[in-house]
C-alpha cells in the first residue's frame, strides 16, 4: 500500500499527507493554512501564490525532489505571459501534489497578512477585516427551474465559498441583474460580516473579477480636528491620511461650551450633526481624491470620538453629558449603515463601526488608545496620555486599569494662544533659548535648518514664519521657564528683571517676543502673558487627573508614561516634564505613541477579533469622574506652578537645573501674572 505524499506548509509549519493530484490550494484549505484566493481556485485572481522549496529538510524529515508538484498547466502560463509570476512561484489553485512537498506562503499570499504599525514599535495588527470580497460564477436563469437572480448569488456563494446564507438591500437589488449579465454570470461581491452578525450583507457588487481595491475609514473625530486614515481592506496599507479642522469649533472651542449650545439653542444640536457630517462628507471626498480611487470603493468606516463628539456624530442631544451624573444615551458600540448617519460620499451601503465609550466623559478615543496601547498587558505601572483639546488618561498594568478624562481646552493644539496656529508649514515647531543672553533660535515646518542657520531664510522663502503651533508652544514656554525668563508662578519677568529686551511691556504684564517681521509687513510672534496662563491651565487639568489615578491606584510614582494625540509624536518629552504636563518619571522611560486613538481605530478597521476584544476590555476599566472628585481641584491648583508647586520631580531635577528667580514684587499670590503686577 503506498503512502501518499507528506505537505509541510511554512512559515506555520502545518502538514498532512494528501492523495497525488490534490491542488496545494484544497491541501491548504484542509488544514487550515493562510494562504488566500478570492476567485475560488480559477486562476484569476492570483492571490494563492506560493514557492515550492527543493531538496533536503531535516526539520522536516522529507526531501523534495523535482517534480514534486505538477508542471506548468495552461492557466499559469497564460497569467504569467500577461501579468507575469516571481521565479519559482506557482499558483497554489492550480499546482498539484505529485510528491513529499516544502511549500512557502509568502505574506502577500496570506489572508491575514501582518502589518507593522509605524506608531507604536514591533506591533503588528493582523488583518481580518469585516469585509471580504469573494469571485463567484452564478448560474443563469432556466425557465425549468425558476429561480431569482439573488438566490442563485446565494446559491453561488454557499456551494463555491461555503457562505450559507446573505442578505442584500434594495439598492444592491437594482444594480444586481445588470452586473450579472455584463459580468457574463461571473461577478465579484463584497460582503460585510460584523463579528456580531450572524448573516453577511452584499455591500456590493462587480461583473467578473474586482481589482480595483476594497476601502475603510478609520477615522478620528476630535473636537478640535478630525483625522481620516484612508485603509486598503486587503493589505492593511494607510493610502492616504487628511484631516481638517472640526467645524463645530463655530459653536464653541471646547465640549462644554458646546453642550451648553445644544441647551441654550432649540436645535442647536441637529445644527451641529450637520455641520461635523458634512465635514466628515468633505473629507471622504478629498482623501478618496488623496488616495486616487473611487469614493464608492470605501465600504466601511470605524469611528472613535469623547461622548460629546459620539452623540453630535449620532444626532444624539448631548444635554445629559453636561451634568451629573454624565449618562450616555449608550456607551456600547455601535455598528449601523452609514446612510442612516448621513454619510453619503463613500459608498451607499457602506457599514458603520463605532468603538465603544467606556463611561461619563471617557469615550471611544479613549477605548481606541486601549486597544492600541494595551495598558492592561503591561508587566510595569504605565501612563498613557493621550493629549487634546479634552485629554484621555489611562493607568494601569496586568492588575487593573483606570481611566479618566480632563478637560485640557485647545491651548496644546495652538488655539487660544495669540501667535497659536495649527501645523502647517511655516509655524514655529521647535524652540531654543540661550539661558545666557536669552536670545531664541527656531525651527518651523516645511524646513530642517534652525533660525540662526545659513540658509534657513531660502528653505522658508515660500512659507515665512507664520505663527507658533502646539509642538512650539509647549517648547517655548519650558524654555523661558530653564532661561529664567519665566518664574515658577508662571510670570514674565521685566527687561530689567530679566536682562534682555526681549521682554516687553504688554499692559501690565509682559511678552517674551520671538520674531518681529513687523517692518516687512509680516508678523510679530510673541509668547504673551495671555498664553502663559492659557498653558498654565491645560497642563494643570493633564496633570491633576493623571495624579487623581495615581491616587486611586495608590502610588506616587509610574514606571513610564507613553504621550499619545495627533501632536504627541512632536512632543519633546523633556519640555513636557519641565513644563509638569505629566508626572514625573525617567526621561527615558517618556515616549511617544503618535496618534494611538487613530490607531486604535485602524486596528479595529482591519481586524473584527479586535472589535470584540475592546468591547470586552472596556468592562474592565474602572473610570474615574474628574468633574465630582473634590482632590481634582486640589491638584489642579497645586500643578498651576511650573512645573509643579509641591511635587519634587527629583528625576527633572537630574536632568535640567531650574533657575528660581520671582518676578512677584507685590507678595506671594498663586492666582497668576496679572493679578500679581496690580499688587506690585
Amino acid at each position: 500500500m503506498s503512502t501518499d505524499p507528506l505537505v509541510v506548509f511554512t512559515p506555520s509549519g502545518k502538514r498532512g499527507r494528501f492523495p497525488i493530484g490534490t491542488p496545494v490550494l484544497t491541501a491548504a484549505r484542509q488544514l487550515g493554512v493562510d494562504l488566500d484566493s478570492v476567485c475560488g481556485g480559477r486562476g484569476i485572481c492570483s492571490k494563492c501564490q506560493v514557492t515550492p522549496s527543493y531538496g533536503e529538510f531535516p526539520k522536516h524529515g522529507v526531501t523534495v525532489r523535482e517534480g514534486a508538484l505538477s508542471d506548468w498547466n495552461k492557466v499559469e502560463a497564460r497569467y504569467d505571459e500577461k501579468r507575469g509570476l516571481k521565479a519559482g512561484r506557482r499558483l497554489g489553485c492550480q499546482a498539484t501534489v505529485q510528491g513529499d512537498v516544502v511549500i512557502d506562503v509568502p505574506p502577500e499570499s496570506q489572508v491575514h497578512r501582518q502589518v507593522v504599525r509605524k506608531a507604536a514599535a514591533a506591533r503588528a495588527i493582523v488583518m481580518d477585516p469585516a469585509t471580504r470580497l469573494y469571485f463567484i460564477e452564478v448560474e443563469e436563469p432556466d425557465m425549468h427551474e425558476p429561480t431569482g437572480d439573488l438566490e442563485r448569488v446565494a446559491r453561488a456563494l454557499r456551494e463555491q465559498w461555503q457562505i450559507e446564507a446573505v442578505t442584500a438591500d434594495l439598492s444592491l437589488m437594482a444594480k444586481l441583474q445588470p452586473v450579472l449579465r455584463k459580468g457574463k454570470w461571473q461577478v465579484t461581491v463584497a460582503l460585510h460580516k460584523g463579528h456580531m452578525d450572524s448573516t453577511p450583507r452584499i455591500v456590493e457588487i462587480w461583473p467578473r473579477l474586482h481589482e480595483a481595491g476594497l476601502f475603510g475609514l478609520a477615522i478620528d473625530l476630535g473636537s478640535t480636528t478630525i483625522a481620516a486614515h484612508l485603509t486598503n481592506l486587503d493589505t492593511g496599507e494607510v493610502i492616504a491620511s487628511s484631516g481638517l479642522m472640526n467645524p463645530q469649533i463655530r459653536f464653541g472651542e471646547d465640549l462644554m461650551s458646546r453642550v451648553s449650545y445644544a441647551m441654550m439653542n432649540p436645535g442647536g444640536d441637529a445644527e451641529m450633526t450637520r455641520a461635523v457630517r458634512d465635514a466628515i462628507n468633505d473629507l471622504t471626498r478629498s482623501i478618496a481624491q488623496e488616495g486616487g480611487i473611487d469614493p464608492a470603493l470605501i465600504v466601511e468606516a470605524v469611528f472613535v470620538c469623547n461622548p460629546v463628539m459620539h452623540h453630535l456624530l449620532l444626532g444624539l442631544d448631548p444635554v445629559e453629558l453636561g451634568q451629573a451624573p454624565f449618562a450616555l444615551a449608550t456607551s456600547e458600540s455601535l455598528s449601523l449603515p452609514a446612510r442612516d448617519m448621513g454619510l453619503d460620499a463613500m459608498n451607499p451601503r457602506a457599514q458603520v463601526y463605532i468603538l465603544p465609550c467606556i463611561a461619563g466623559h471617557v469615550g471611544a478615543d479613549c477605548a481606541a488608545v486601549a486597544l492600541s496601547e494595551e495598558p492592561g498587558k503591561s508587566d510595569d505601572l504605565v501612563l498613557i496620555v493621550d493629549v487634546g483639546t479634552n485629554a484621555e488618561i489611562l493607568l494601569g498594568n496586568t492588575t487593573r486599569v483606570l481611566a479618566c478624562s480632563s478637560p485640557t481646552g485647545p491651548a496644546f493644539e495652538g488655539a487660544q494662544i495669540s501667535s497659536g496656529q495649527r501645523a502647517a508649514p511655516g509655524a514655529i515647531e521647535r524652540i531654543e533659548i540661550d539661558p545666557a543672553t536669552k536670545e531664541p533660535r527656531f525651527r518651523v515646518i516645511g524646513s530642517d535648518k534652525w533660525s540662526d542657520e545659513d540658509g534657513f531664510d531660502e528653505e522658508i522663502a515660500t512659507t515665512g514664519i507664520t505663527g507658533i503651533c502646539g509642538s512650539g508652544i509647549i517648547e517655548a514656554v519650558a524654555e523661558m521657564r530653564m532661561a529664567g525668563l519665566l518664574d515658577e508662578s508662571g510670570l514674565i519677568g521685566s527687561a530689567e528683571q530679566t536682562g534682555t529686551v526681549r521682554s516687553i511691556p504688554e499692559g501690565r504684564t509682559h511678552s517674551y517676543l520671538i520674531h518681529d517681521a513687523s517692518a516687512e509687513g509680516g508678523p510679530r510672534i510673541t509668547v504673551t502673558q495671555g498664553d502663559i496662563r492659557a498653558i498654565q491651565l491645560a497642563k494643570s487639568a493633564l496633570y491633576a487627573g493623571a495624579r487623581l489615578l495615581m491616587d486611586e491606584m495608590g502610588v506616587d510614582k509610574v514606571d513610564r508614561v507613553v504621550l499619545a494625540g495627533a501632536f504627541g509624536a512632536h512632543i519633546s518629552t523633556r519640555h513636557a516634564m519641565v513644563l509638569g504636563m505629566i508626572p514625573d518619571a525617567p526621561l527615558a522611560k517618556v515616549t511617544s505613541a503618535g496618534n494611538a486613538a487613530g490607531t486604535g481605530a485602524r486596528i479595529a478597521l482591519c481586524n473584527i477579533g479586535a472589535r470584540a476584544e475592546i468591547e470586552r476590555v472596556v468592562r474592565q476599566i474602572t473610570k474615574v469622574e474628574t468633574a465630582i472628585e473634590p482632590k481634582f481641584q486640589e491638584h489642579f491648583v497645586a500643578a498651576n506652578a511650573i512645573p509643579h508647586k509641591t511635587d519634587p520631580f527629583p528625576e527633572l531635577a537630574q536632568v535640567v537645573t531650574l533657575p528660581r528667580p520671582s518676578f512677584n514684587t507685590g507678595g506671594d499670590d498663586e492666582k497668576g501674572g496679572r493679578r500679581r503686577r496690580r499688587r506690585a
